[in-house]
């Protein structure tokens, strides 16, 4: 059974979320701080941390710090007030993997748990294999049968996220703020090249494709 330890101030959130994951398959264990979260990672091994930003003492930006510095495969997700791009953009980097706004959809947040816990056991393998089309994490290459697909980094970056999470939709924001360095003059519609050239790429494979999501951005749906 999955371990998920949730970090969460308001006691009755802790409670409800932790009740809701341990009714729908997982073990979740609460903590309404920082300090207590820390003392829990140190007692038992987590397959997946929630969290929220707006914690007493040691904000979640600094827990995902610390964390990040002994596991760099764990998934977490932020579960936060915050809707700024700011504090977005500072998580992304700080090492979240996915971000939801409160009131959060409960059944949702089932979903992207599923979704991060899929992600991270492909990292653990570090292969990313869709029919024929095969990614390889350690040597950052991607093959398509026999024949390997040139990528560049960004490109072998942004198709990994899409096929990690296939079906599930990512604005050209999200992609900008986790792919390109926060001063950079690049605008959103840069994704939209890379995507065009990642199609041209993959024009053979038949197997997945790169869908536009018309006034949002883009996701990978398998065939």
């Amino acid at each position: 059974m999955f371990q998920i330890l949730v970090v969460e101030d308001d006691k009755d959130l802790c409670q409800g979320v932790c009740r809701f994951l341990n009714t729908n398959g997982y073990q979740a264990t609460g903590c309404l701080d920082a300090d207590a979260a820390y003392d829990a990672l140190y007692e038992k091994t987590f397959d997946l941390i929630i969290s929220d930003i707006m914690l007493p003492r040691i904000d979640g930006f600094e827990l995902v710090r610390t964390v990040r510095a002994l596991n760099e495969n764990i998934p977490i997700l932020f579960m936060t007030a915050r809707d700024d791009l700011t504090a977005k953009q500072r998580g992304y980097r700080v090492g979240v993997d996915d971000y939801m706004v409160k009131p959060i959809d409960l059944d949702e947040l089932l979903l992207r748990i599923g979704a991060l816990l899929r992600r991270a056991k492909m990292a653990a393998q570090r292969k990313l294999t869709v029919g024929k089309f095969v990614m390889d994490m350690d040597e950052r290459t991607a093959y398509l049968g026999d024949e390997e697909i040139p990528l560049t980094a960004r490109e072998f970056s942004l198709l990994y996220k899409l096929l990690s999470y296939p079906k599930k939709a990512f604005t050209r924001t999200q992609l900008m703020d986790e792919f390109w360095d926060a001063d950079t003059s690049s605008g959103p519609r840069t994704v939209d090249v890379y995507m065009t050239k990642l199609r041209g790429k993959l024009a053979a494979c038949r197997d997945f494709e790169i869908v536009t999501v018309h006034g949002l951005g883009y996701k990978a749906v398998l065939k």
